[in-house]
């Protein structure tokens, strides 16, 4: 008799830089051997301290050994070993002779493997249970090897064979361990809904067994998932346990791996202390170099993006020497382009500040760098970034090569040497259209775009713009799939993506753009919203589909502003007509300056200041169109609004006579795209209200939402839930018992650029974006296919958005159409309670009028508090916004 051993897998995190470090696969659990000189455990003592060359070579000694005394699960064994410890070294043709001959030699094939793992056992291919456990084992490890190689369907499936073997033999821990590691393969494709339904179902088998490996890492992977959906503040607690659990056993592996997950979603959250203090902790207790390493590459992508130089320039020279000692591997190759990526973005900021030292009399070195940063010139990090070249190569990886490549052609674009930027993205192009990566593939056809617009090839550039948004939007449904790097700078990966092509469609070369330009300059602007939504609620959760205008409301022109770093564009839809754009050249910076000062003046009770800025602002958006608006005889405008344009109400914009709402209708849509145009039923018009007039924590109480609520029951009958009766379940009862069309809710609300920074208040404590729209979304599916059971308008009227937040109106947008109702009227801004009630028994008397848009109800119930002195300061009357379907 005798005992089997099975290496430990290192677990390895996601760097929040710019290129991913390989998805991570658990540790498998160890198995007590019977003898301590045996060269299996000699081979994983190695193993565990990182000595990947060492453990090959006693592990092929004790392979030699094994074959020698004719021993085939032992020798089965060593090979699998062998497998994981080349996959440590990226020697992917080595991984794979070993872990296929293990698996051979244990009966295994690729026939047999389509079978399924049940039907070997049942059919007796092997032995007995010992050497279905070793079986167990090497399909783990062939499933960490598909994995790494890109074969993750693949790989899910073999974990899934794993998985059933461990349970013929009742292993509980190997089960677990496939089945965590399945997840991991989920998050890989960017299937983050199944990953987080399957590692919660996990965690929740565990939660009442003992500390052990197996549940600290189900714990982070669990965590880790929530990182990637955005439920920040639960993916910290979720870490924390799992940190705890692997201080207490204690494993400096784990430990280190949570530290670096809790660094990650800390540095999500914003919390840039917190997270270095974590990244520290993680290098300090690293047992690897490649672990401490990683450390280290994350605390200087975050010190590179806090502009904190002193405490990078300690960080590189270590970073350096941890580079030149590490062997060979995909997780080496990739430190390498994370290296060169900080050092690039460092670069550019060294550039600004070097040139305003050369005038004032100082010196520069080669590449930009200053001789006080003492930074890497740029011939030293395309030294980095050709060696993660040639590694990628030397290990037959096209993926890392594609990285390496496309980072190489980025560092030759920023020093402006654009023949061998441009050779070098084309290559990294070819291969990622090789081996299908659209996930990397889009960075460098955008890459592309941009060099070929610096060579003045426009028609080239966009077709290469073109290919990159058609590559996200193939993304789109997996957007959050894209690595996690790019889910924490949306803002710097994606969105100027879209941005920059819709200005290159419309750039001025003293021709009005075409009608395909600016029909494609807006088909990307849309894209750019719904992508934006996406990256919100981190979930492929919207499925949109164009809408022509003219088939939604004949008499709605539709206004899309875009702000572009020079310039604000904007494209003009009115029904029956070519569309037409104009354009007012101010830089960014100018444009956002304005918005915030109206933004700010607006809410100043009693102050006129509003007035000027409010009619620059309608200068540039409505005044070059304003004659052909009031020709074509539109009643409603509709804009589709760039985020820092969504904090200002349209409404309230002036032509130095009257405001905009005196002459339309205004409402908002997040997109054309993303529009349900059904008009509103009246023939069973009722409402679900609900509010708080008691204060509640630091919230104040609402006087005046009794009278509020009172009033709508007069015009529109209902159901009414106020103060302890206003909960999270008595709100879903009421919503699934009755068919209310409306549900009008009145109390504290905030609009935030993230899902958990939205929320409405209720009795028992807030609720989320994300939890209102599982509360609004309860009610049976109706009957009527014509007309779905979806509520017609939601409410909300004592909200505001984020003070200083550019993304704060998402939240706003995100309500509309992630919580099922076709319409939502809410407000930019707290308003006094005692001016709401008015103008909401105004609007529901004029939305119970056949044929009376909600548009229009909103308008005419404006005007009214408009007309009052004592409302007519914009304050009041100005921050209600109608969002989605107006009809």
């Amino acid at each position: 008799m005798f005992a089997l051993v099975a290496l430990l897998c290192t677990t390895q995190i996601p760097a929040i830089a710019k290129i991913p470090a390989p998805s991570a696969t658990i540790p498998s659990q160890s198995i007590p051997i019977a003898q301590k000189g045996d060269r299996l455990q000699q081979g994983k003592t190695f193993y565990d301290t990182g000595k990947y060359a060492e453990a090959v070579n006693v592990l092929q000694q004790a392979l030699q050994d094994y074959r020698a005394k004719n021993d085939t699960l032992k020798q089965a064994l060593a090979l699998s070993n062998l497998s994981l410890t080349y996959q440590q070294l990226g020697a992917w043709t080595e991984a794979k002779q070993a872990i296929d001959e293990s698996l051979k030699l244990l009966g295994f094939s690729k026939e047999q493997g389509s079978r399924g793992a049940e039907e070997q056992g049942s059919r007796g291919e092997t032995h007995d249970s010992r050497s279905q456990e070793v079986l167990a084992q090497a399909l783990d490890i062939q499933a960490r090897l598909q994995l790494l190689t890109g074969e993750t369907e693949t790989a899910i499936e073999t974990w899934g064979r794993s998985a059933a073997l461990y349970t013929q033999v009742g292993n509980k821990a190997g089960e677990i361990r496939s089945q965590i590691n399945s997840v991991q393969a989920l998050r890989a494709m960017g299937l983050y809904s199944r990953a987080l339904t399957k590692s919660t179902e996990l965690n929740q088998s565990l939660r009442n067994t003992p500390a052990s490996l197996t549940k600290a890492v189900s714990l982070r992977s669990l965590g880790e998932v929530l990182q990637q959906v955005g439920d920040l503040e639960q993916s910290r607690k979720t870490l924390q346990e799992s940190l705890q659990i692997a201080q207490s056993l204690p494993s400096a592996p784990e430990t280190a791996a949570a530290l670096l997950s809790l660094g990650n979603t800390a540095s999500a959250q914003g919390d840039t202390e917190a997270a270095l203090d974590y990244y520290q902790q993680a290098e300090k207790s690293a047992p690897t170099a490649n672990t401490k390493l990683q450390a280290q590459l994350n605390q200087l992508q975050l010190l590179s993006q806090t502009q904190r130089d002193s405490a990078a320039r300690e960080l590189i020279p270590q970073i350096e020497t941890q580079l030149a000692q590490l062997p060979p591997s995909r997780a080496t190759v990739y430190a390498h382009i994370n290296f060169a990526d900080s050092l690039m973005k460092r670069g550019a900021r060294s550039e600004e500040r070097g040139a305003r030292e050369e005038e004032q009399g100082g010196e520069k070195i080669a590449g930009g760098a200053t001789t006080n940063d003492q930074l890497p010139t740029t011939q030293e990090i395309a030294q980095v970034l050709a060696t993660a070249v040639q590694q990628a190569r030397s290990l037959k990886d096209p993926r890392a090569e594609a990285y390496a490549l496309g980072s190489l052609g980025g560092l030759y674009e920023q020093v402006g040497q654009l023949a061998e930027a441009k050779k070098l993205t084309q290559q990294a192009l070819l291969i990622t259209q090789s081996i299908d990566a659209p996930d990397i593939a889009y960075s460098w056809q955008w890459q592309l775009g941009r060099l070929l617009k610096a060579e003045k090839d426009n028609k080239g550039a966009i077709a290469a713009y073109a290919d990159a948004v058609k590559t996200l939007q193939s993304l789109r449904n997996d957007l959050v799939s894209i690595n996690p790097s790019v889910q924490f700078s949306f803002r710097e990966s994606v969105e100027p993506v879209y941005r920059q092509f819709v200005g290159l469609l419309l750039q001025d070369d003293g021709t009005q753009p075409s009608q395909d330009n600016l029909n494609q300059a807006r088909s990307v602007f849309e894209s750019l919203k719904a992508a934006e939504l996406v990256d919100f609620f981190r979930a492929a959760c919207l499925d949109t589909q164009p809408t022509q205008i003219d088939r939604v409301d004949p008499q709605a022109a539709v206004i899309y502003p875009v702000i572009l770093e020079d310039r604000l564009e904007v494209i003009l839809s009115l029904p029956k007509q070519p569309l037409r754009h104009y354009a007012t050249a101010l830089p960014r910076t100018q444009v956002e300056s304005a918005i915030d000062q109206l933004r700010q003046n607006l809410v100043i009770r009693y102050s006129q200041e509003f007035l000027t800025l409010s009619q620059q602002v309608y200068d540039w958006l409505i005044r070059p169109a304003a004659a052909d608006i009031d020709k074509s005889g539109v009643k409603t405008l509709v804009f589709v609004l760039d985020i820092s344009l969504q904090k200002l109400p349209m409404a309230a914009l002036h032509d130095g006579k009257q405001y905009l709402v005196q002459k339309y209708s205004v409402a908002l849509t997040p997109s054309l795209e993303l529009l349900q145009p059904q008009p509103l039923s009246r023939e069973r018009l009722r409402a679900l209200t609900a509010g708080l007039t008691e204060p509640r924590g630091d919230y104040p109480a609402l006087t005046n939402v009794a009278l509020e609520l009172n009033q709508i029951r007069s015009e529109v009958p209902g159901r009414e839930l106020l103060n302890q009766n206003f909960t999270s379940t008595s709100l879903r009862n009421q919503i699934k018992s009755l068919p209310f069309s409306i549900v009008h809710i009145a109390s504290h609300a905030q609009f935030g650029s993230q899902a958990d920074q939205t929320y409405i208040l209720a009795w028992d404590g807030p609720i989320n974006v994300k939890q209102l729209d599982e509360l609004l979304r309860v009610r049976e599916p109706s009957s009527d296919l014509e007309r779905p059971n979806a509520i017609e308008l939601l409410v909300l009227s004592g909200c505001r958005t984020v003070a200083g937040d550019r993304r704060a109106a998402l939240g706003m947008a995100g309500v509309a159409v992630r919580a099922g109702a076709r319409s939502t009227l809410a407000t930019l801004w707290y308003v006094s309670d005692a001016a709401t009630v008015p103008l909401m028994s105004q609007f529901y008397q004029e939305l119970s009028t056949a044929e009376m848009t909600k548009a229009e109800a909103l308008r005419r119930a404006q005007l009214a508090l408009l007309e009052n002195p004592r409302y007519r300061h914009p304050v009041y009357w100005a921050p209600y916004v109608l969002v989605g379907n107006w009809l």
